[in-house]
C-alpha cells in the first residue's frame, strides 16, 4: 500500500495568508459559480485579476503553467464528498501545493427562462455534483425529468439563458438550470424553486492551490493522506 501527504491545509476554513498577494487566480467559469462566489469572500485576493476556464482541468493546468498564480478549485462537499478528479489530479497529475482552504455554505436554485413554470420543466441541466446534491428534489417534485450535465453550475445557466435570448429551439422554455442566485441575475433567468438542495447545512470546501510554497503554520492545520493498493 502507498501513501501520499498533501501538503498541510489550515481546518478552520482560512490558512495562513501568503506574504504577497497573487496577481492572477484562476477559476472554475464561467462568472456566478460558487468557486467565484468562495474567491471573492478571501478579502487578500480581491485586488487580484480573477481569469476563469471552462473545466476543472484547465484551471490546474493553467497553474501547473504558470498563467496564473494560483488556482481555486472544489475539493469536498458535505453531502456528496471528495470531488474525485480534483483529488486525482492533485496526487497523480499535477505538482501543485495547497495554500489554503475556503468553506462555502452552497444553496441551489432552480432557475428558467421568464415565464416558464415549474411543471413546464422537462430537462435539468447542471454540472453533475449539484443535480445529485438536489435528487430528492427532482424525484419528488418534477418525476422523470431528463438531467443533463454541465461544466459548472453557472455554465449551465448561461447556456440557457443564451438559448433564451437567441430564440434558439421551441423546447427552451421546458429546460431549466440548477446554479447559485447570481447565476440568475447574471444570465437574465427566473428562479422557480429555492433552496433546493437535499440538506441545508450543505457547504462545499474549496482550495487555493500553487505550484511552489507551504504556508506557515496556523496551530489549525490538517493534513491529508490518501491511501490506494497496487
Amino acid at each position: 500500500m502507498a501513501f501520499t501527504i498533501l501538503p498541510d491545509m489550515d481546518g478552520t476554513g482560512v490558512s495562513a495568508r501568503r506574504s504577497v498577494p497573487p496577481r492572477r487566480i484562476g477559476f472554475l467559469g464561467p462568472e456566478g459559480t460558487f468557486t467565484e462566489e468562495a474567491l471573492l469572500s478571501e478579502a487578500d485576493y480581491a485586488g487580484a485579476d480573477l481569469v476563469p476556464y471552462p473545466a476543472l482541468v484547465d484551471v490546474l493546468e493553467a497553474t501547473r503553467d504558470g498563467l496564473v498564480d494560483l488556482g481555486f478549485v472544489p475539493l469536498e462537499n458535505a453531502i456528496e464528498g471528495t470531488v474525485r478528479d480534483i483529488l486525482d489530479s492533485l496526487i497523480f497529475e499535477f505538482d501543485l501545493l495547497i495554500q489554503r482552504e475556503v468553506v462555502l455554505d452552497i444553496h441551489l436554485h432552480l432557475m428558467a427562462p421568464e415565464g416558464t413554470r415549474l411543471e413546464d420543466v422537462q430537462r435539468v441541466v447542471s454540472i453533475p455534483m449539484a443535480s445529485a446534491q438536489c435528487r430528492r428534489f427532482l424525484n419528488e417534485r418534477l418525476g422523470r425529468v431528463e438531467v443533463l450535465a454541465s461544466n459548472s453550475t453557472a455554465d449551465a445557466a448561461r447556456q440557457i439563458g443564451r438559448a433564451a435570448v437567441d430564440g434558439e429551439g421551441d423546447d427552451a422554455p421546458s429546460t431549466a438550470a440548477i446554479a447559485p442566485r447570481l447565476a440568475a441575475k447574471l444570465y437574465g433567468l427566473e428562479i422557480l424553486a429555492e433552496d433546493i438542495e437535499d440538506h441545508p447545512d450543505n457547504q462545499t470546501r474549496f482550495v487555493a492551490v500553487a505550484p511552489r510554497g507551504i504556508p506557515a503554520p496556523t496551530g489549525h492545520d490538517r493534513t491529508s493522506i490518501a491511501c490506494f493498493q497496487r
